[in-house]
C-alpha cells in the first residue's frame, strides 16, 4: 500500500466530487462510486487527500462539493466506532469550530490547516450523519440537502470522543502538538477570484501536492527538540533469571472452581471479584451485564461494597456504571457517591460521572463536589506533564456538562473562571473560558441548544 495517491486516483476523486456530480447525483451514489474506485486498504490515503482538499477552498469551491466531500469522508469508515475513526478530530472540529474573534466581528479566525466553517444546515446534516444516518437522507443530492430545512442544530455530545482524543494527545510530545501544516493558504482577497483559478490550474496544483514522491499530504513542520543522549544503563542484575542454578520456588496451584455450583449467581460473583483486580474481556463484561439485567437484585449479592468501588471504576468503568445505575434505589447509594467523589481523579472516574449525569438526576451537591475535587487535584499536582493532561480532561468534561445543561454554571462561575485563568496557557482551558464568557453575556443559545437533560452517552 502506497502512502500517496496516483494520478489515476486523484482523477477519480475529482471526478466523483465534480460540480456536476455533486449537484445531480445522490450522496448514496457518490459513496458507491468511491467504494468502487478504491479498496478498503486505500481508505486512509483517500481520506487524507479529502481533508487537504477541504482545507483549501480553491479545490472545492462549491458548497455542494464541500458537503459531498464531508459525506464521503464519513462513509470511508461507516459502521466503525467514531472514537477509532482516524479522522475523528476533523468531525469534532467541523461540529464545534473555534470561536469567532473576541472583538465580536463576523470575520472568522484564519489559520494554517483550517477546515471550512459549515452553515447550520451542513452542521445539522453532519450531526445526523454521525448519530443516526438515515437512508432517505443519503438518497438526496447535496444541493437538495443544502436547500432543505433540517430544523434547529442537532446537538451531538462528543464528550467520549473528545476525552479519548485529549487523552491520546496528552501522550504526544509537545513538539508534535505544536506542528503546523506545510501548506499555507493565501488569504489575500484580491487573489480569491474564480477567474484566476481555472479548473485545469486547480487540478495541476492538487496533482503537485498529492501525487508522487514529493507529495505533502500528512506532512507538517514542527520545532526541533534537541537533547543530550542519555547514559547507558547498567543491566548487571536484569538477566539473573537466566541463571538456572539459582533455587526455584514452587507453589501449589489449586483450582478453586472445582466442586462449585455453576449457577448464575456464583458466576457473577466470580466475575465481579475478577473485575476488582483487572479489566474483564468483552465477553465477560457482556455475560456479567446480561446476568444483572436478568436479575437486578443480584447486584446486592455479588460482593460489591463502597470501599471496592474505586478499584472497579479504574479497572472496568462500564461495569461500574451498570451496577451504580442498579443501586440507585439502594440505601447505600449516598456512600457510593461519597466514595466516587473522593477517589483519585482519572479518565475512568470522569467517564463514570459523566455517564451517570447524562442518564439519571444526580444530587447537585455531588456534582459540584466532584468538580471542586477535580479542580483541586489539577491545582495541587506537582508533575507538570500530568497536570496539563488532567487539565485538558477536566476542561472537556466541564464543557460537556455545560453544553448539556447538567450543571448551572453560575453556581460555580467564580471557581471555574479562576481555574481557566490559572491554566490559560492550555488551549482547552482557553476554550472553556470563552464558553463561560458567552454564557455570561447570554450568547450561548447555539452552544447549549437542546433539552435540559441530553441523554447522549459519553
Amino acid at each position: 500500500m502506497t502512502a500517496t495517491l496516483s494520478l489515476k486516483d486523484l482523477t477519480s476523486i475529482f471526478g466523483i466530487l465534480s460540480e456536476e456530480n455533486a449537484e445531480t447525483q445522490s450522496l448514496e451514489s457518490l459513496a458507491a462510486q468511491l467504494h468502487q474506485c478504491f479498496s478498503k486498504q486505500d481508505h486512509y490515503k483517500v481520506g487524507s487527500a479529502i481533508i487537504l482538499l477541504l482545507q483549501q477552498s480553491d479545490f472545492l469551491p462549491k458548497p455542494s462539493q464541500r458537503l459531498a466531500a464531508i459525506c464521503l469522508l464519513h462513509d470511508l469508515y461507516r459502521g466503525e466506532s467514531m472514537a477509532m475513526n482516524p479522522f475523528a478530530t476533523a468531525f469534532v472540529h467541523l461540529l464545534h469550530p473555534p470561536e469567532e474573534n473576541a472583538k465580536g466581528s463576523n470575520r472568522k479566525l484564519e489559520y494554517a490547516g483550517q477546515l471550512p466553517w459549515l452553515s447550520p444546515v451542513e452542521r445539522n446534516f453532519l450531526a445526523h450523519l454521525i448519530t443516526n444516518p438515515s437512508k432517505d437522507l443519503m438518497k438526496k443530492t447535496a444541493v437538495q440537502i443544502l436547500g432543505s430545512d433540517l430544523g434547529a442544530f442537532h446537538n451531538v455530545d462528543l464528550t467520549g470522543i473528545q476525552l479519548a482524543l485529549a487523552e491520546r494527545q496528552s501522550e504526544l510530545p509537545h513538539t508534535s502538538r505544536s506542528a503546523i501544516p506545510v501548506i499555507l493558504p493565501d488569504t489575500d482577497s484580491r487573489l480569491s477570484s474564480v477567474s484566476l483559478f481555472p479548473e485545469q490550474n486547480v487540478v495541476k496544483t492538487a496533482e503537485a501536492l498529492l501525487v508522487g514522491q514529493d507529495a505533502v499530504v500528512n506532512q507538517c513542520l514542527k520545532p526541533e527538540f534537541l537533547r543530550l543522549a542519555p547514559p547507558l544503563h547498567s543491566c548487571e542484575d536484569e538477566l539473573v533469571w537466566l541463571n538456572i542454578s539459582s533455587p526455584i520456588e514452587h507453589k501449589v496451584a489449586y483450582d478453586v472452581t472445582m466442586c462449585v455450583s455453576n449457577c448464575e449467581g456464583v458466576e457473577a460473583k466470580r466475575l465481579m471479584a475478577r473485575a476488582f483486580k483487572g479489566a474483564l474481556t468483552v465477553q465477560q463484561q457482556q455475560h456479567l451485564r446480561a446476568v444483572l439485567d436478568n436479575d437486578p437484585k443480584l447486584v446486592y449479592h455479588i460482593g460489591l461494597t463502597p470501599s471496592k468501588l474505586p478499584d472497579l471504576v479504574e479497572s472496568n468503568p462500564l461495569i461500574a456504571i451498570e451496577v451504580l445505575l442498579k443501586l440507585m434505589q439502594s440505601s447505600q447509594i449516598t456512600e457510593y457517591f461519597s466514595v466516587l467523589v473522593n477517589m483519585e481523579m482519572s479518565l475512568h472516574s470522569m467517564e463514570v460521572v459523566n455517564r451517570l449525569t447524562t442518564t439519571v438526576d444526580l444530587p447537585t451537591e455531588f456534582v459540584h463536589l466532584y468538580i471542586s475535587n477535580c479542580i483541586s487535584t489539577c491545582e495541587t499536582i506537582k508533575d507538570r506533564y500530568m497536570q496539563n493532561r488532567l487539565v485538558r480532561l477536566v476542561c472537556v468534561f466541564l464543557q460537556s456538562l455545560i453544553r448539556n445543561k447538567i450543571i448551572n454554571v453560575q453556581e460555580l462561575f467564580i471557581e471555574v473562571q479562576a481555574f481557566c485563568i490559572e491554566f490559560s496557557r492550555i488551549r482547552e482551558a482557553a476554550a472553556l473560558f470563552r464558553l463561560l464568557k458567552q454564557l455570561e453575556s447570554g450568547e450561548a443559545g447555539v452552544v447549549a441548544s437542546g433539552p435540559s437533560k441530553n441523554k447522549t452517552e459519553c
